[in-house]
């Protein structure tokens, strides 16, 4: 399915020319703060490192930062130690990659979820408030109490992205719905905080909500605990974390990270690296909703329709999802 795995087609066909040249290439990925086993965002990046190396033999290396200082010494080292293309995952990684990669002109670099206009670096960035919205509609369909929530991980602009595609696509679907928004906190330690996570989901579960959808890393595995603990229903983020409660995870907004970082991989060793913005949405299958065995019974007849509907909606430019980030505002 689409839905599911849409990036699949596109992944065999890069495993066909990979692995006659990926030993020329010598890869490594830093992590951002919450570790390759947060069964989120960063190991979403970690499942793509993985792929690439079992289709092509292709070692690489990696580094989970500890704390804000290692982002910078990590990607010089690697650096220095030849390791090229080096992926940095997170938008915290920008101010360390304006350092670095200017000092190695000839290594490439790729960032996820920051644009740093270098030369040498590719920078991904997703339409995460698309991928929202059709996790939001799904929420609204999916509540009883007509109440949902959303949990976010560090309050800043791409949070409040994901936050307000939610609400637009909540409100699409019931115009009278109405929805909690809490985020942990306003540094790094936002995203590794699982228990303050799963405090903030019984509030709002507490306060009615039945559906309830975090954007916050590590931190989110708290929010899913504790929907699952209460008989409700969470909604996962970054990789398909449907089957973490399976019949308690309605749904997860998947964002090709992996992808992301096989592609950074593929590309420099088929000699067909290219720097600049990578912009990631519905369109380009760079965000979707995970629709799989886990959640199948949750997921009726009329939801997948609708979502189906607004998805084709979304890429024909029918229905225009509000980006956050564009004027810091969410109409909804």
């Amino acid at each position: 399915m689409l839905r599911q795995f849409f990036g699949a087609a596109a992944l065999a066909t890069m495993m066909v020319v990979a692995p006659a040249l990926a030993a020329e290439i010598k890869p490594a990925v830093v992590y951002d703060l919450g570790g390759k086993n947060d069964q989120s965002f960063n190991q979403s990046a970690y499942n793509g490192a993985e792929a690439y190396q079992k289709d092509t033999g292709t070692d690489y290396r990696d580094f989970e930062i500890q704390n804000d200082a290692q982002r910078e010494q990590a990607l010089r080292r690697f650096a220095q130690r030849g390791y090229d293309p080096i992926v940095a995952i997170g938008f915290s990684q920008a101010e360390a990659l304006k350092k670095v990669a200017p000092e190695f002109p000839e290594t490439k670099f790729a960032i996820v979820d920051m644009v740093v206009d270098l030369p040498n670096v590719r920078s991904i960035v997703f339409k995460e408030h698309e991928g929202s919205f059709l996790v939001g509609l799904l929420a609204a369909k999916a509540s009883q109490t007509g109440k949902v929530g959303f949990v976010g991980g560090m309050d800043i602009p791409l949070i409040r992205a994901f936050a307000c595609g939610y609400k637009q696509g909540a409100k699409a679907a019931n115009p009278d719905i109405e929805i909690f928004e809490n985020m942990i906190g306003t540094t790094g330690a936002a995203w590794n905080d699982p228990v303050k996570g799963g405090e903030l989901t019984k509030s709002q579960i507490d306060r009615g909500a039945d559906v309830i959808y975090h954007a916050a890393g590590g931190s989110g595995a708290g929010v899913l605990q504790a929907a699952a603990d209460a008989g409700k229903l969470g909604i996962g983020v970054d990789s398909n974390q449907n089957a973490l409660h399976p019949g308690n995870v309605l749904t997860s907004m998947v964002k090709r990270v992996d992808t992301a970082v096989y592609n950074a991989f593929k590309d420099l060793a088929s000699d067909d690296w290219s720097s600049g913005i990578y912009v990631l949405g519905l369109a380009e299958d760079g965000v979707a909703w995970a629709d799989d065995e886990n959640n199948k019974d949750l997921i009726t007849d009329d939801m997948r329709a609708a979502v189906d509907q607004a998805s084709k909606e979304i890429i024909d430019g029918k229905i225009v999802v509000h980006d956050y980030r564009a004027d810091n505002s969410c109409p909804f």
